[in-house]
Parts: C-alpha cells; sequence; structure tokens
C-alpha cells in the first residue's frame, strides 16, 4: 500500500493506493498544534491491517516555521569580516517609494553571528585554515548562547569546502543541529548561499523533531515531497529541510501535469485553492523551475517548481480598509477556528461567500453540514460598512478574491513571457473549481479542467511522483567542465542506485548579472533561444559562460492507474444560487451524474471534496480520463 498526505491549512488530505491498484481518498481536520497526531491518525484509519505502508507526505513544518518566525535558536558562523551579511543583504529596497520603510527582521540576530579567522580565494586556493584553538573558543561561546542550530558558510565555499569541512566536524561536537553551505547549496552568490543554508538551520531542527514523530510509528516507511516535484527520505529531508518548503504545492504541481496529460493537455496553469492560500504554476510539457526563489523575502537558491502564491483561499478573511475599501486575505482563519459557516468562526471568509451565495450547503461529500445563518451574520458585518445587501456584499468579497488570484496567474505567465490564452487552466483544491471559469474569462482561457480527486490533487501528485536527488556545483572559471559533471554524477549513482543522470546548467552572457538554466544538449543554442523567448532578444555571437551545472538523479516509479468514476444515472437537484450578478435557480449535479455530456451551464457539480461552478455560456462533460472538462 502507499498513501499520499497533504497536510494544508484547514485540511489533511489522504490519497491511498491499495495493493489491488483501487484508489481511495479522504479528508480530516487539520490541528496546526499538532500535524503530526492528524497524519498518523489518518494513516492509521487508511492502512488497518497493513504491516507496511509506504507513505510519501507533503510537510508544512518548514514553511509555517518560516512564515511564522517560530525556528530554532541558530547562530551564523561565516568568514571573519562578514558576520554582517545577512543583515545586509544585497541592499535592494524591496519598497522602492516608502520613504520609512520597516527594517526587515533577519531570522539570525546579529549577536549570534561569529566569525572564524579563514580564508579561501575565489579560485579555490585554501590562503588560511582555521585554528583548533579559535574553534574551541567558538563551540564555548554558542554553547553560552544556547544556540539549537547552526548555519556555517564561508567566503568562495563552492570551490573549495575543504575549511567549511573542517569547521563542520568541530561545531557537531556541540550535538546541536549544524549544516554547511557545501552540503545544502553549493553554489556562486555568497548572499543567497547564506541565506539558503541560514534557512535550513532555521527550520532543520523542526524539521527532524517533527519526522522524528512521525516515525516512531514503525510500519510506516516516511518518504517527504520537495518544492521540485520530487520526494526524498525522512533522512536526508531533516539535513535538507530547506528544500521542502513548496512541499505540498509541489505535489499539486505533478498531479495537475499528470491528470492534464491524460485528458490531451500539455500546456497548463495549474490553479491550487486551498483553505489558506492559493498557489499557481505553469507547465509548458514540463513544469517550469527555478534557483531564485524566494519565501517571506528571504532567497533560497535550491531547485524548485516555479510556484507563487498568494493569501487567498477559501479561508481568506475579508475585511473593510480604514479607507472604506474591500480587502480579502492573506489572514486566513486556517483550521481553527475555520470559516464562520464551520461553527466555531466569526470572521466573514471566501467560503462562507459562497455560503450565502447558495454554492456550498455540506462539504466532504455531505458528511459535514454547514451552518449558513453563522456564515450570513458574518458577511452582514461586510454588508453594512459597505452599504449592501448580503448577497452584493458576499459577490464582491469573491470578485476581489478572484482579481488576487488572477494576478497571481499573470505573474508565472504574462510576466514570465506566456500567453495564457494558450494554455488549459487545471483548477483543484476544495476551492479552485468555485473561481476557476470566472477566472479564466478574464484572462481569455477557453478549457478547464477539474481533475477527478480535485480535492485532494497535491495528495494524489505525491503518489506519483519520482524519488529524485538534485546535487549542483560552481563552474566559474572550470576549464574543464566535463569533469565537473562526472564529479557530480559518480556522487549521484552511488546515492542514488539506478538512477536516470539528467544534467542541466546554469548559462549567462559574459557580464550579466543573472543566468537562465538549460539543458546540457546543445546549451548554447538551448541558452540563445530561452534568452530570445523570456528577454525578447538574443546575442548568438556573444561569449557564454557556465556559472553552475547541475545534475539529477531520477528514479522513476510506476504511476497508478486512474479509473474513471462510475457513472449512475438520476436528475440533477435544482437549487436557487447566486450567479452572474442574479439568482437563477440552477441544475446541482453529482459528478457520478454526468454519464451524458456535454452539457450547458450554469450549474454546480458536486464531488467529495470539491464543488465547480459551471457559468453561463460554458459547456461541461467528464472526459474519458475521468476528468470533468469545461469549455467556452
Amino acid at each position: 500500500m502507499r498513501i499520499g498526505v497533504d497536510s494544508g491549512g484547514t485540511f489533511t488530505d489522504f490519497v491511498v493506493l491499495h495493493d489491488d491498484g483501487r484508489l481511495e481518498s479522504f479528508k480530516l481536520r487539520s490541528n496546526p498544534r499538532s500535524p503530526a497526531k492528524v497524519i498518523l491518525a489518518g494513516l492509521e484509519q487508511a492502512a488497518a491491517g497493513q504491516k507496511r505502508v509506504d507513505v510519501v507526505h507533503g510537510s508544512t513544518v518548514a514553511t509555517n516555521a518560516l512564515l511564522e518566525r517560530k525556528g530554532a535558536r541558530t547562530a551564523f558562523v561565516t568568514t571573519a569580516g562578514f558576520e554582517d551579511l545577512l543583515e545586509i543583504g544585497r541592499q535592494n529596497r524591496p519598497e522602492l517609494y516608502n520613504l520609512t520603510p520597516v527594517p526587515r527582521r533577519p531570522l539570525i540576530p546579529r549577536d549570534l553571528c561569529f566569525g572564524v579567522h579563514e580564508r579561501t580565494y575565489h579560485d579555490g586556493t585554501v590562503a588560511r585554515r582555521s585554528s583548533a584553538a579559535e574553534l574551541k573558543r567558538l563551540a564555548a561561546r554558542l554553547k553560552r548562547a544556547g544556540v539549537r542550530s547552526i548555519a556555517i558558510c564561508f567566503l568562495h565555499a563552492y570551490q573549495n569546502a575543504a575549511n567549511e569541512r573542517a569547521v563542520w566536524k568541530a561545531l557537531k561536537e556541540t550535538g546541536v543541529y549544524v549544516c554547511a553551505s557545501h552540503d545544502v547549496s553549493p553554489e556562486f552568490r555568497e548572499y543567497e548561499r547564506s541565506s539558503t543554508t541560514a534557512v535550513n538551520a532555521y527550520v532543520g531542527p523542526l524539521m527532524e523533531a517533527y519526522l522524528g514523530a512521525l516515525g516512531r510509528a514503525r510500519k510506516f516507511q516516511i518518504a517527504i515531497m520537495q518544492s521540485n516535484g520530487g520526494f526524498l527520505s525522512a533522512r536526508d529531508a531533516s539535513r535538507h529541510a530547506v528544500r521542502t518548503v513548496l512541499s505540498g504545492p509541489a505535489g499539486g504541481v505533478v498531479g495537475a501535469m499528470e491528470t492534464a496529460r491524460r485528458s490531451g493537455f500539455r500546456k497548463i496553469l495549474g490553479f491550487d485553492m486551498g483553505g489558506t492560500s492559493t498557489d499557481v504554476s505553469l507547465a509548458d510539457g514540463a513544469a517550469r523551475e527555478t534557483t531564485e526563489a524566494s519565501v517571506d523575502g528571504f532567497p533560497i537558491r535550491v531547485p524548485m517548481l516555479d510556484i507563487h502564491t498568494v493569501g487567498a483561499g477559501g479561508g481568506s478573511i475579508a475585511r473593510v480598509d480604514a479607507g472604506g475599501l474591500l480587502r480579502v486575505g492573506p489572514e486566513s482563519a486556517g483550521a481553527n477556528p475555520g470559516p464562520a459557516c464551520y461553527g466555531s468562526g466569526t470572521e466573514p471568509t471566501v467560503t462562507d461567500a459562497h455560503v450565502v451565495l447558495g454554492r456550498i450547503q455540506s462539504l466532504l461529500g455531505g458528511s459535514m453540514r454547514v451552518d449558513a445563518d453563522r456564515a450570513a451574520a458574518a458577511i452582514d458585518g461586510i454588508a453594512r460598512r459597505l452599504k449592501l445587501d448580503r448577497a452584493a456584499a458576499a459577490a464582491g468579497i469573491l470578485r476581489v478574491a478572484n482579481s488576487n488570484m488572477e494576478r497571481a496567474i499573470r505573474v508565472v505567465s504574462v510576466e514570465r513571457g506566456y500567453d495564457p490564452r494558450e494554455f488549459a487552466l487545471v483548477a483543484f483544491g476544495g476551492c479552485g473549481g468555485l473561481h476557476a471559469c470566472e477566472i479564466a474569462e478574464q484572462l481569455g482561457i477557453r478549457s478547464v479542467i477539474v481533475p477527478q480527486y480535485a480535492g485532494a490533487l497535491s495528495a494524489l501528485g505525491m503518489l506519483i511522483a519520482d524519488a529524485v536527488r538534485d546535487y549542483a556545483a560552481g563552474a566559474l572559471g572550470h576549464h574543464n567542465i566535463e569533469k565537473v559533471f562526472e564529479v557530480l554524477e559518480k556522487r549521484a549513482r552511488r546515492e542514488s542506485p539506478g538512477a536516470r543522470i539528467e544534467r542541466s546548467a546554469d548559462l549567462r552572457y559574459r557580464g550579466q548579472s543573472y543566468e537562465l538554466n538549460v539543458p546540457w544538449k546543445s546549451p548554447e543554442q538551448a541558452f540563445h533561444r530561452e534568452h530570445a523567448r523570456i528577454y525578447g532578444y538574443s546575442l548568438p555571437k556573444r561569449e557564454v559562460e557556465v556559472v553552475t551545472v547541475r545534475v539529477r538523479a531520477r528514479v522513476t516509479l510506476a504511476k497508478p492507474r486512474i479509473v474513471r468514476p462510475t457513472m449512475r444515472k438520476g436528475a440533477a437537484e435544482v437549487r436557487r444560487v447566486w450567479v452572474s450578478g442574479s439568482w437563477r435557480r440552477i441544475p446541482v449535479w453529482n459528478r457520478e451524474q454526468l454519464a451524458k455530456g456535454p452539457l450547458n451551464g450554469p450549474s454546480l457539480v458536486l464531488d467529495y471534496g470539491s464543488t465547480t461552478l459551471v457559468p453561463s455560456g460554458w459547456r461541461f462533460q467528464v472526459d474519458r480520463a475521468g476528468n470533468l472538462l469545461i469549455q467556452h
């Protein structure tokens, strides 16, 4: 048995692949204070009677610790004279026209940044090694400071890590979590490498403790989803916790690509709207990746899927600001207390707006009823502030949320040089189908796909994902690039026996500040083409240099067979729903009733974990792959 687990802000999703090939999906309410308790309960429920179960888990531990500033007390150890590196950063101004910006609070305070007298030159020559006496004094200072974690990043360690390794070995004896940049992110650019290592050290002890709690259930062999769309062992996830900061959303991208491929679509925009946020992505035959991600203002330089997140989900709280404007998010009601309609909360949310407009009457296949009166009371507070009736206020909340999500899709498409009209929108997550068609209309998208298991597609993507390990090495100044690749590949084959090896490199025109990653097959030609696509021009006669070489070891696993749901006859329910600016009586279908098609909107389509709104002017049907295909 294999189980995919996606721990979300409101619900934790489980998708179970039984040994006879059947897929089963269910949800449990998340517990932010004890996520491991909910996960273990769900695993026990799914694996009753099984002696051994393989689990791929999308974790939010690293993400939440970083966003909420609840990581470990961490020290930063660097080359003497560079102790201010994390605070100085790039000296960029994120708010260009703000004359009184609030200083960004670093993860590691200045009094926990320590210098070591060592030096490696830019070509890898070791000019000075640290002394044993100095390291002994440093270990004593760190012990007095009470740190739980240590991040080590020395100047030019990506060229020669000898000094970092020596200090890493010495500080391991302190008994705390220790990581070094040559292991976490052995790449050019001092600040980004330092930031990545610092983030890894900041969240690493929490991930280690979390996985330890899960690991006490011996029959579960747990792997962790990475931000690059593959999974790695729990042991490696503890060591490289920074690679899990987009763990759950990455599973959604993998699931969206696979389900869309089965319906004949290769160019897709992923639209994952959950309880607390919306994650959007683009795939043009393959998912886009980046090594220049930033999470809450902190650069993270490891391979990640190019996913853009906005604070707009079903639990996003609506409010009227001091200027009288309606705002939605990024604050969320989360799992506790949740939207008002869940029975505990009082704040108006996006989900409450849908309840007021007749689009949601129950959740989880009818097993969870919603409190319509409580939702109405919450929305009435907004209506009074805006001097609108209840329905108009609820519709306004949804329009603002749609606008936030539409802008996010433009970030991953238009701002990356892609025309969204050439793509299909794959909508998933509990709320994705309720907003997808309206957003698609604004962007000129003509096809929307709502996959089977849309409410738990991220968990399904974790079952579909391959085992992946990434390796990188700085290549600036190296004349034998093939030798650099061979060193990485030797390590990859040792650590991932039987893996398929994939090569790529970060290239740039000499004199440029940033580079583009291209496959290592006719790399210069690929670079010129990619540069022209993104920036509108290329310079084929200009010298191209290799900055970083990358190797990926991929172990491909068998994909589960997704069986089209059994269809059953039955008439649609008729419900009074707010659609296109007015109340209308429209048909409401259960997904398994859509045996014939296509049908015309407006309609609602219900599934166990999601609801889809099909507006007027759209036609819909369940295709041969089991996906709900909606076209304009």
